[in-house]
This record gives structure tokens, C-alpha cells and sequence, in this order.
């Protein structure tokens, strides 16, 4: 079965960014689990998360693309419900059998469930194509998302605020290998192509394939789509700009630092001294409450 890395982006405005965190594990692994739960993974944490202050996006390793056929056996009617005392289908087993849209002579088998003999239905689930699975994945995803605030917003060619997310939403994505999804969301249609940063990219992107959405929006659009990879930048950045200094980056600061940014470059500053005859702890809370 042929199998490829599948990629989903949600581009949005800007989000949150002490949610960011939440929202993008919540995101990347409601689908992951999905997925997995449909066979079209095997790992259900075989995943990679994504997230900057204008997208959530996953990367899946190893998709099928298309659901493998499961067995199954259903359960219909206790036997003695399902049949007279001559042995003839009941009314109760007839209407049964047309409700799952089955014939009436469909093969049945009859086997002990605890106590009672009961009425079993045995077949082959045939597999669904990926786009299938992923649709129902991604809705499942976006509904289930810890969204601080809700918004209503008008979706693309709407007059009506008909769209409800926690920021306004302007692009789908989603690739298998190279190849586009056909998945919608947020009354959007996905295809390849994302955006940037905001000022120092060259424009919209298109990402050949999903192999390729880091380096590539690295490359062209200076963003780091890793949440960890920004973080780390901005430690070694500021350690690096304080020189014999040391740097007071508190855990909450820096994740909220880094949920606001997309391409982090850490500058070193100075105040005119007049400005620092206050007591040291007020410096530091409106430093890190006021400007971050």
C-alpha cells in the first residue's frame, strides 16, 4: 500500500499566544489519533507538531493512502427474538436486515453472547481513500480545540460572520507526498500554498511537497515553523547578547516570547540611567508584564 508524509496547515491570523502551545498539541494529535483509529497510520504519536503565531500545522510520517478493508461482525437480534417457534424470520429481523440494507437470505451466523444465543452479521469493511478520513479527522480536530474565545468572522466570499474559530482563518493546506488533499474547513478548500512573514517574506509559498514545509518556509518565507526550535533560538540569542550579563528569561516568558514571533532576532538595548533609579523589582515586572 503506498504510504507518504502527510502535511496539514491551518494559516490564521494572529493567535492567542498563551493558548499557542495547547492549540497546537491539541491540533496535530486529534488528527494523528484519528487517523490511526481509521488505519491509515500505525503510530498514532508518530507525529510532528508545528506551530507559529499565524498557523498550527502537523506532519504525519507514513500515511496510507487509502484505509486498509477491515473485518467486522455485527450483532442484530437475540436468536429467539429473530425467530417464530417454526423457525421463520420474524418481522423484528426483517425490518433489522433492511435497516442495515442487507437481503433477506444475507449469510448469518448464530453464537452464545453470555446467555442467550444471538444473531451475528460477518462481512468486510472496504477502506475509504484518505481524503475521506482526513475531512473527518480535521473537523473532528477543530472542534475539539481548547479555544480560549471563540470569534465570528466572515468566510471567504461571505457577507455573513458564518464562520466560528478562534481567529480568523485564510488558508488550508494539505499534502500527502506532493500530491493536494481535497479537504475543506472553515469554509476553506486545501491546496499547497501558505504564507510567510509578514514583512520579511517574498510572498505566498508553495510547498512542493510535505516533505519540504520546513526548510522551505525557512528558506523562502523566514519562518521557523517549530515552536521549540524559535525558543531555543531566543536562549541562545540572549545569552549571547548579554555578554557577562546574566539574563533573567523566566519559562513563561519565553514560551509567550516565542508564541509572538515567527523569525526571532534577539537585539541588545540600553536605557538612560535616570530611568533605572526605581527599585530593581519594578524594572523587572514592567520589563517582562509590560514589554515582554
Amino acid at each position: 500500500m503506498t504510504t507518504a508524509t502527510l502535511l496539514v496547515e491551518l494559516f490564521t491570523e494572529e493567535l492567542p499566544p498563551k493558548a499557542l502551545q495547547r492549540l497546537e498539541s491539541a491540533f496535530a494529535s486529534e488528527i494523528a489519533a484519528r487517523l490511526a483509529a481509521e488505519g491509515f497510520v500505525a503510530d498514532a504519536k508518530a507525529f510532528t507538531v508545528f506551530s507559529t503565531p499565524r498557523r498550527l500545522a502537523v506532519t504525519i510520517p507514513g500515511v496510507a493512502a487509502r484505509s486498509a478493508d477491515k473485518p467486522f461482525k455485527q450483532k442484530l437480534l437475540p436468536v429467539s427474538v429473530a425467530y417464530d417457534a417454526a423457525g421463520a424470520p420474524t418481522q423484528a429481523l426483517t425490518k433489522k436486515l433492511a435497516a442495515l440494507g442487507l437481503p433477506a437470505d444475507a449469510p448469518l451466523t448464530r453464537e452464545m453472547d453470555g446467555k442467550a444465543e444471538s444473531l451475528f452479521h460477518s462481512g468486510v469493511q472496504p477502506g475509504v481513500p484518505l481524503a475521506t478520513g482526513l475531512q473527518q479527522a480535521l473537523a473532528a480536530a477543530l472542534a475539539k480545540l481548547p479555544i480560549p474565545k471563540v470569534m465570528s468572522y466572515a468566510g471567504p466570499a461571505s457577507y455573513y460572520n458564518d464562520e466560528k474559530f478562534v481567529r480568523p482563518a485564510h488558508r488550508l493546506l494539505a499534502l500527502h507526498g506532493a500530491d493536494v488533499v481535497p479537504v475543506t474547513a472553515l469554509g476553506l478548500t486545501a491546496d499547497r500554498i501558505t504564507g510567510g512573514h509578514r514583512f520579511l517574506s517574498r510572498g505566498d509559498i508553495a510547498i512542493a511537497n510535505a516533505y519540504a514545509y520546513e526548510p522551505t518556509l525557512e528558506a523562502e518565507g523566514k519562518v521557523v515553523p517549530s515552536f521549540a526550535k524559535r525558543r531555543a533560538s531566543i536562549v541562545v540569542g540572549l545569552e549571547a547578547a548579554a555578554t557577562d550579563a546574566t539574563p533573567i528569561m523566566p519559562d513563561a516568558l519565553l514560551d509567550e516570547v516565542t508564541a509572538l514571533t515567527e523569525w526571532p532576532v534577539v537585539y541588545a538595548g540600553a536605557f538612560d540611567p535616570a530611568f533605572l533609579a526605581v527599585p530593581q523589582e519594578c524594572l523587572i515586572l514592567t520589563m517582562r508584564a509590560n514589554q515582554k
